[in-house]
């Protein structure tokens, strides 16, 4: 397979950021993608959703404009009438990525569209056409953006690309899950302009960029653990492996949960903050408020219980719960959250509470979004217990894959953003004992590796 000179590109399209690189002539060269960073974070916003298929329609690749503005005639239509009725020009953007989409969605959470990781949804499986259609929309959003920041400052369209993907993108029916996402992807990167389209596994992609500073033939664990998903591969490398032009043989394991970063920051919020909402609370009969309405509030990664949360069953239910307890001050918290659509604002303090008792032992969370002056205190001890569970779901996928190898590694191999927390790094190490543990560019590891497998398959 041939490809343009400078027209090769890696693009890891992650849980958490969105990164992409080109080669040429052996040289890779990362894009940047928002205010000199390598990174746009995988959020979107939009005025409305219709607005997304807008601005696909606008950013299409030739040629496939006719047919994809064929198809969703409806949305354009609606699209358009927006804009008239809003005073709204043509030419000004309603869609914004990265951290313009999170200033949006602070300024206004209730009255747009929102998408936290879209990774997260690929792989779900019984979902409707109609929700399919619409990831297929927003990732093919995502990567028009990614693609056109690559081209303008390369003045080149990529048109062959590798594409990372997680070992698995849904815990249950893994199979038609990834059969489902990966379509989804495969007709986002077309319609980005992408022609040649490969997929390989995230942590494979890390490894290869690892792989380059070794200096001697070594059999690394790669534990990628990313926002939404953690993969785990054993592999040679070395100075007698990195040349070899097919590598099938030097893979000896891989193994995937859809388990990461998210995760632990959806568990602490659950068990820190929900009860500050209600949750453990009682009806004034005795009797315990229902869990669900909390836990579908923070499970931000399933399309499900986001639906189940804000349909109009579960707010008259949660407005009925305020009527049955004895003091309705907490579940009036829940009550504001829904109707403002802050829940996502709740995770990212979680987030940035999981961030900061990485440094500290205690850290004071600021909830004023939801109540003014509200505060809650979280020990570094609180933090460990909220994340037990996903946690020891990380350390299996570990021993899974080194079973699955028939052997252990000679170094751990370490990248992903959630790769970072001391917490799950000291589990690591106690499991492995004295192996030694190595960091790597947490963040840039997978897109090297991506870009570096692209310059070698497309020649």
């Amino acid at each position: 397979m041939t490809a343009s000179i400078g027209s090769i590109a890696g693009f890891d399209y992650g849980t958490s950021n969105c990164a992409l690189g080109t080669i040429d002539e052996g040289t890779i060269t990362p894009i940047a993608l928002q205010a000199n960073s390598r990174y746009l974070p995988s959020l979107v916003y939009a005025e409305t959703r219709d607005s997304i298929v807008e601005f696909v329609a606008a950013n299409l690749a030739q040629p496939a404009v006719a047919d994809y503005r064929h198809a969703r005639q409806g949305p354009l239509r609606n699209a358009a009438l927006f804009r008239r009725e809003q005073g709204i020009r043509d030419d000004e953007q309603l869609v914004h990525f990265g951290a313009a989409a999170m200033a949006q969605y602070i300024q206004a959470p209730e009255e747009g569209f929102f998408a936290k990781s879209p990774k997260s949804f690929l792989g779900a499986t019984g979902l409707s056409s109609h929700h399919l259609t619409f990831f297929e929309d927003v990732v093919s959003a995502m990567m028009l953006e990614v693609n056109n920041k690559a081209y303008a400052q390369t003045g080149q369209l990529a048109h062959s690309v590798v594409i990372g993907r997680p070992v698995n993108f849904a815990s249950l029916n893994a199979e038609e899950g990834n059969r489902q996402a990966l379509a989804i992807l495969t007709t986002a990167a077309q319609r980005s302009g992408f022609k040649h389209i490969e997929f390989l596994y995230e942590p494979l992609a890390a490894g290869l960029a690892f792989e380059q500073s070794l200096q001697k033939d070594t059999l690394v664990l790669v534990l990628d653990i990313g926002g939404g998903t953690t993969d785990c591969s054993m592999m040679h490398m070395g100075p007698n492996y990195k040349h070899k032009p097919e590598r099938g043989g030097d893979f000896l394991a891989h193994c995937g949960i859809r388990i990461g970063g998210n995760d632990l920051d959806i568990n602490l919020a659950t068990k820190a903050f929900m009860p500050l909402m209600g949750m453990h609370e009682h009806t004034k009969d005795g009797l315990p408020i229902a869990s669900k309405y909390y836990l579908n509030a923070m499970r931000i990664n399933d399309i499900n219980a986001q639906s189940q949360f804000y349909s109009p069953e579960s707010k008259r239910a949660i407005t009925a719960l305020a009527r049955e307890v004895e003091d309705p001050t907490a579940v009036k918290r829940l009550i504001h959250m829904q109707a403002h659509q802050k829940n996502f604002s709740v995770i990212k303090t979680a987030e940035q509470s999981k961030i900061a008792l990485s440094n500290q032992r205690t850290h004071i969370a600021d909830l004023s979004f939801i109540e003014e002056h509200l505060q809650h205190s979280l020990t570094r001890e609180a933090l460990s217990l909220a994340i037990e569970k996903p946690l020891n779901q990380i350390l299996t996928l570990i021993q899974e894959t080194v079973s699955q190898a028939g052997t252990k590694p000679d170094l751990i191999f370490v990248t992903g953003g959630s790769g970072q927390s001391p917490m799950i790094r000291q589990a690591v190490q106690e499991y492995f004992g004295s192996i030694e543990l190595v960091d790597g560019d947490h963040f840039g590891s997978v897109v090297t590796g991506l870009t570096q497998w692209a310059g070698n398959i497309f020649k």
